[in-house]
């Protein structure tokens, strides 16, 4: 179980967001082509700690894909492997 940051996200790890991610782009019909990558990064003053990088996305797409990822992007933190937490 990962530790409260106090955002009111929920923990998750890279694979489980990956999935949310690819399950919320394919439910959307312009957004079923988009190719994607999620990456962990350092910590922001925002609070995130992972980020998403959109391939191939059509022009008609790009708004809704990034309204998509911003939702997820606020619902979900990554969750930092249990030998990082017990190193903190």
């Amino acid at each position: 179980m990962g530790i409260d940051m106090g955002q009111g996200k929920e923990r998750a790890t890279l694979e489980e967001i990956r999935i949310r991610v690819g399950h919320a782009l394919q439910r959307h019909p312009l957004c079923r082509s988009v190719q994607f990558e999620i990456m962990s990064v350092p910590r922001t003053a925002r609070g995130g700690n992972w980020t998403i990088s959109l391939h191939s996305v059509e022009p008609a797409a790009l708004w809704e894909a990034s309204d998509i990822i911003a939702d997820i992007q606020a619902a979900y933190d990554l969750q930092m492997p249990a030998e990082l937490v017990s190193a903190a």
